[in-house]
């Protein structure tokens, strides 16, 4: 199934220049900034630049070297941040919302990475 995706949706805005941000890293194919509401210490954004609203129709949709430049550029932020914990660092999370249930709250692919204290159990057994 298509998804629809929305030429207005603020990361759309954010890529075509309208609205600024803090770039963490910027790829041929991938837009990593800073989330303008950090929820951890490290809380950066990382974006296709490619017209995708989830993370299913990204990996169905997106080029082979779409997938690979993001998925690098996921690699290279956690490196520029000191996040690893392969390399000293204290690890991170990685998420990404999907949909009403998922509560994505803009219809662009992206993933959050938080790091830089323990960010706790990922969901409330009870919830």
């Amino acid at each position: 199934m298509a998804h629809a995706y929305d030429d207005q949706n603020v990361f759309a805005r954010i890529l075509r220049g309208e609205i600024p941000n803090k770039t963490v890293l910027e790829t041929e194919h991938t837009l990593a900034f800073e989330d303008i509401r950090p929820q951890a210490p490290h809380h950066v954004l990382v974006i296709p630049k490619g017209r995708y609203v989830t993370a299913d129709d990204f990996a169905h949709n997106a080029s082979e070297a779409e997938i690979v430049d993001f998925t690098r550029a996921i690699g290279e932020v956690c490196r520029r941040l000191g996040i690893s914990p392969g390399e000293g660092g204290g690890g991170f999370r990685m998420i990404s919302n999907a949909g009403r249930d998922g509560v994505q709250e803009v219809p662009h692919f992206h993933v959050h990475i938080l790091a830089g204290r323990n960010l706790g159990r990922m969901l409330d057994p009870a919830g």
